[in-house]
């Protein structure tokens, strides 16, 4: 692999100007692509197979004037006045109307009609449908729904406009920027040079703009979710930007050690770049995975952040070495051009850093203490996740002072949170009389089932073979009393003989999707760790690296865990990330942050042990190759880690409590990761196991292929051609 990404390197140097205009007429046409055949984004998950799916797919085939869109409109009335007062009626009344005459929707409900009014007189509930559903609902239709009203709240009544027609996609904009810039100041700080820095982010963003562009080119044949493109952009930004760190860190080095520009660029694609396709290649096999899972929103998710990685990987080995041919020596800080040997005189390497040299020895002398400390510590930042619980996000986790917020605050305040998380029960049999029977029943039993506030008939459709039960629990939508209350209502429909029972909504459909996840989650756990072992055995040839690399990366996902349930869950120190209401994590946020760190830790992993085995097997003792591998290592690694953590973090100061809890976990995650466990713990363990750390079975090593990760075959190549070479030429 060294030897044919070191050709590539160099052709890539040499035709520079080609490579370069390839790369952007590939951009221009995806841009022009994904401006032309870019599709709406769907806000919904589902989730074929469960039950709650299986109501939803019967109600839009038997009840399709149902199957849009809805929303609620509250209209709150002041202490002490009611909205069954003349005037007050009236203008609820004009309220309805207006409601009803917005783009797309198909009819508003008057709440006297429906009898959607609070016990005290002071709450009421406007039921507004739209025949498109949530994810085809335009920009336009929902502004003037969220604008409706303006005339009632000039009596003194307060309107609030939510439901499931306010979900929108989240705008990318100014706090993904301040991750850019924060990484750009990293970058200059590392090199030393404003070109090296602009060189290195200009090459990320050319990649993680393509990958975008064909993303988004892609929408309009494959039904992406909200949260697909910024998952995407995420990982993007910051792997393309290690990636890119990586090479020109390695070519620097290359050219203080006395290598011309073209060859130091080579060689930089071939070592530096086998490590960044190994890297790269862990990530996208580790996202590529979540199909495995068999949750289509998932799959997506995972295979279009795959996407854009796989970008990244190409971009850094084919045009980063161009550009460096466009630099040439000014990658070097200007008081190191002309100090910097030339025409191949030896040199010292200039990433030997005292600082990283210094902690490499200071680790690898108190091994035990340091192994210690760092398990236990985080060991105890685990413990929270054993409490954690899984659900889908609604409006009471949305930003205080939203429309969304505020309609769901005054319908708890007014009905009961219960309310908020109305469920349908879709009752189904071959004639008329038998649903009629079911119905009967089925009420019964749903209505003396413990936390149920309601449950009542909503109507048969034309056959009158279906009919709609609505529920109504006592407790919120993400509540675990509500979880409870919907599995004792499925288990005791399910002896109503002669119909079918299916229970859905959001919350029923939350509910299913955060339990089939859960199962998910050990199988997939299992798969990563298998996979980690068996591609690190192949890389550093070793039985107990890729243990020890599993077992930190275990820590690591223990640790992020912890830490996410103690802020997002439990509400501990919720404010210093900007977080109204805590509740349970997302559900597909551990599933998804085992398979972004997995590839993240590998990449750090191969960065700095690859350098401890080449050391190693090039005369140097264990220890020594230990700490010459932090030495070398350390400086880039720590950019790459400040550089990932400042991507991810800008994406905190996002409003929608998805992408917050996405970005902070994988922010915490890669910290952990890189400072506490691989440049910590794995090089005191590694001084600790001592030669036995390399130690391969002969069967093994006969048995498994050398990718040569560490360049061994590509410098035998180059002393042949060095050899060939007849001397004084």
């Amino acid at each position: 692999m060294a030897t044919l990404l070191y050709r590539l390197g160099r052709a890539s140097f040499r035709r520079r100007r080609l490579v370069l205009a390839l790369w952007l007429a590939v951009l221009a046409a995806l841009g022009g692509s994904a401006a032309a055949f870019m599709g709406p984004m769907a806000s919904n998950f589902s989730m074929p197979g469960t039950e709650a799916q299986r109501a939803l797919d019967t109600l839009a085939e038997e009840f399709p004037q149902a199957s849009g869109a809805t929303g609620t409109i509250v209209v709150a009335a002041p202490e002490g006045r009611q909205l069954a007062s003349p005037q007050d009626r009236a203008t609820l009344q004009a309220l309805v109307k207006e409601a009803s005459a917005l783009p797309g929707v198909l009819a508003a409900l008057d709440p006297f009609q429906t009898k959607a009014l609070s016990p005290d007189g002071r709450y009421a509930l406007i039921q507004v449908q739209f025949a498109a559903r949530g994810d085809e609902v335009t920009d336009a239709q929902r502004d003037a729904y969220a604008k409706v009203g303006a005339a009632a709240e000039g009596t003194g009544l307060r309107v609030a406009a939510g439901g499931e027609v306010t979900s929108a996609e989240p705008e990318i904009g100014s706090t993904e920027a301040l991750g850019v810039l924060v990484a750009a100041i990293v970058l200059v700080i590392t090199f030393g040079s404003l070109v090296a820095a602009g060189m290195t982010l200009l090459n990320a963003l050319i990649g993680v703009g393509a990958g975008m562009a064909g993303l988004y080119a892609l929408s309009g044949a494959v039904e992406l979710t909200t949260t697909a493109p910024i998952l995407a952009l995420m990982l993007g930004l910051a792997v393309g930007i290690d990636y890119s760190l990586f090479i020109t860190s390695r070519h620097r080095q290359n050219l203080a050690d006395g290598l011309e520009p073209e060859e130091a660029a080579a060689r930089a694609v071939g070592t530096a770049g086998s490590a960044v396709v190994f890297a790269g290649a862990t990530v996208v096999i580790a996202l590529a995975g979540l199909t495995v899972v068999g949750i289509p929103f998932l799959t997506i998710m995972g295979l279009a952040a795959a996407g854009t990685v796989a970008v990244a990987v190409l971009v850094a080995i084919t045009l980063q070495p161009a550009l460096l041919g466009f630099a040439g020596r000014r990658v070097l800080p200007r008081r190191q051009r002309a100090t910097a040997p030339e025409n191949g005189a030896a040199g010292k390497t200039e990433e030997r850093q005292p600082l990283s040299f210094r902690w490499g020895y200071f680790v690898t002398h108190h091994r035990l203490p340091f192994i210690l400390a760092g398990v236990l510590a985080l060991g105890a930042l685990t413990i929270p996740a054993a409490d954690m619980r899984l659900a889908l996000p609604d409006a009471g986790t949305a930003p205080a002072g939203s429309s969304p917020r505020e309609a769901y605050d005054l319908t708890a305040e007014g009905f009961g949170p219960g309310f908020n998380g109305r469920l349908v029960a879709v009752i189904t049999a071959d004639s008329a009389p038998a649903a009629q029977q079911a119905v009967a029943q089925a009420q019964q039993l749903i209505q003396s089932t413990p936390g149920v506030l309601a449950a009542a008939p909503q109507g048969f459709n034309a056959a009158g073979t279906t009919a709609l039960l609505s529920v109504i629990p006592k407790t919120g939508p993400t509540d675990e009393a509500t979880e409870t209350m919907v599995h004792e209502i499925r288990e005791r429909v399910a002896g109503v003989s002669g119909a079918e029972i299916a229970l859905t909504g959001v919350t029923a459909v939350g509910i299913d999707i955060s339990e089939k996840l859960s199962d998910a989650l050990p199988v997939y756990l299992l798969l990563v760790v298998g996979l980690s072992i068996l591609l690190l055995m192949l890389v550093f040839r070793s039985v107990l690296v890729p243990v020890k690399a599993a077992l930190g990366f275990l820590l690591t996902v223990g640790a992020t865990f912890g830490i996410t349930v103690a802020i997002f869950q439990q509400g501990n120190l919720a404010g210093l990330v900007g977080l109204d209401t805590p509740g349970p994590l997302v559900s597909f946020l551990p599933i998804l942050l085992i398979g972004i760190l997995f590839g993240l830790a590998m990449d750090y992993q191969v960065f700095l042990v690859s350098r401890m085995r080449e050391d190693f097997v090039h005369g140097d003792t264990a220890r020594q190759a230990t700490v010459n591998g932090m030495g070398h290592g350390g400086r880039v690694v720590t950019a790459a880690a400040l550089i990932m953590i400042s991507v991810f973090g800008g994406f905190v100061l996002m409003d929608d409590p998805i992408i917050k809890s996405m970005g902070f976990a994988l922010a915490i995650g890669v910290a952990i990761d890189a400072f506490v466990v691989r440049m910590t713990i794995v090089p005191a363990v590694m001084s600790l196991l001592g030669d036995g750390a390399w130690w391969l079975p002969r069967w093994l090593s006969r048995v498994l292929p050398n990718v040569d990760i560490e360049g061994e075959q590509l410098r035998a190549h180059l002393d042949r051609e060095t050899a060939k070479v007849p001397a004084g030429v």
